[in-house]
C-alpha cells in the first residue's frame, strides 16, 4: 500500500498552502495498492517534532493535526479541502485539519494510513488515542508518508 502526495514528495517541503502560513487547507492525497480484505481507510496525520515547551503546556509528546476514519475501501485520493470521512479532534480538540505550524524550526509531519479488516464504532470528533485503540487487532497494513516543514 502507498500514500503520496501530488503536491510534495516524500520527505520534502510541504507547500506553504497546506499550512496556518497559507490556506491551511489539507494537501491532496493519493492511495495506492489497498490490499484485498479491506473494510476501511484510517487516515492519521501528526508531529512528533514538538519542543519541550510545547509537550509540558499540552500534556502531550505529539501534536495530532488530523484524524480520519471509516473511510471507504476504495477511496483512492483525498482532494483539497476534501472530507473523505469521519474526522476526529486533533491537538487542542480542534475538529478537522490542522495545517503545519511549527514555532520553533523544521518539523516532521507523518501522514500514516492504515488498512482495517474492520469499521470502527466510534463518533465524529474521536480522539487520535480512541482511534487507535479501537483499531488494535484490525490493521492489515500501514503506509506513510512525511512532509517537511519550517516557517519563514
Amino acid at each position: 500500500m502507498q500514500i503520496t502526495s501530488t503536491a510534495f514528495e516524500n520527505s520534502q517541503r510541504i507547500p506553504r498552502k497546506y499550512t496556518c502560513d497559507g490556506d491551511n487547507v489539507n494537501p491532496p492525497l493519493e492511495f495506492r495498492d489497498v490490499p484485498d480484505g479491506t473494510k476501511s481507510l484510517v487516515l492519521i496525520m501528526d508531529d512528533p517534532d514538538i519542543p519541550d515547551f510545547v509537550k509540558q503546556r499540552n500534556a502531550i509528546q505529539v501534536w495530532v493535526h488530523w484524524v480520519v476514519f471509516n473511510m471507504a475501501p476504495t477511496t483512492s485520493a483525498i482532494e483539497e479541502k476534501e472530507d473523505p470521512g469521519m474526522e476526529g479532534n486533533g491537538t487542542g480538540e480542534i475538529h478537522g485539519y490542522q495545517g503545519p505550524c511549527p514555532p520553533d524550526r523544521e518539523h516532521r509531519y507523518f501522514f500514516k494510513l492504515y488498512a482495517l479488516n474492520d469499521t470502527l464504532d466510534l463518533k465524529e470528533g474521536s480522539t487520535k488515542e480512541q482511534v487507535e485503540k479501537a483499531m488494535e487487532g484490525h490493521v492489515i497494513e500501514k503506509a506513510e508518508l512525511i512532509g517537511l516543514y519550517e516557517r519563514s
